[in-house]
């Protein structure tokens, strides 16, 4: 068995050593290989920060369906403000982004009542806490049915819970089908 063994002695160069190693590989190859994990940190960077924005703050909706008419519309692109739901809860008006409870989708609607709140139903018209409810948005006449046999129906919000409607009233699978939403389930409000 006949080893041979060298000596690698260190070069000598302005303001160190290197290592003789580095002479296996050429020059341009050790510029390449800093330029290629440069740009592989970059391309981290930017899809950490793709990520972070969308899902945290703000990201791009397209409405399908004709329930939240006149107010927004089929087909329709808008914002989703992610961010505004971490900074204080979801006010009566808003127009959010929720997970519908009744088949994990994604709805468009209306914050009608928040937690506390008494909604009641009864002649086309919408009361909360026994007042009854302006809503300019609606078209001119619309009347507000119960989605059950009775005339009438009162529904009230738990804790961290809201009530949530589509402007287009008779053409809408919301919160009188399924109940008031959780907290969790609103994703963020429409910019419109």
């Amino acid at each position: 068995m006949n080893m041979q063994f060298s000596l690698v002695e260190p070069e000598r160069i302005a303001g160190g050593t290197r290592s003789v190693r580095s002479r296996n590989l050429p020059a341009d190859t050790t510029g390449f290989l800093e330029h290629f994990w440069s740009w592989a940190a970059l391309v981290i960077l930017a899809a950490v920060s793709y990520l972070f924005i969308t899902h945290f703050v703000l990201q791009t909706v397209q409405v399908q369906g004709q329930s939240m008419l006149p107010t927004l519309h089929d087909a329709d692109c808008y914002f989703l403000n992610r961010w505004v739901y971490y900074v204080r809860p979801p006010h009566r008006g808003d127009v959010v982004v929720l997970k519908d409870p009744s088949d994990g989708g994604f709805a468009v609607k209306r914050v009608v009542a928040s937690s506390g709140d008494c909604v009641y139903l009864k002649d086309g018209l919408v009361y909360v806490n026994g007042r009854s409810l302006k809503e300019p948005y609606l078209l001119p006449g619309t009347q507000t049915c119960t989605c059950s046999k009775f005339k009438a129906e009162l529904i009230m919000c738990g804790k961290n819970q809201y009530f949530v409607m589509g402007d287009n009233r008779n053409n809408s699978f919301d919160s009188r089908m399924y109940g008031p939403v959780p907290g969790r389930n609103i994703l963020g409000a429409i910019i419109p």
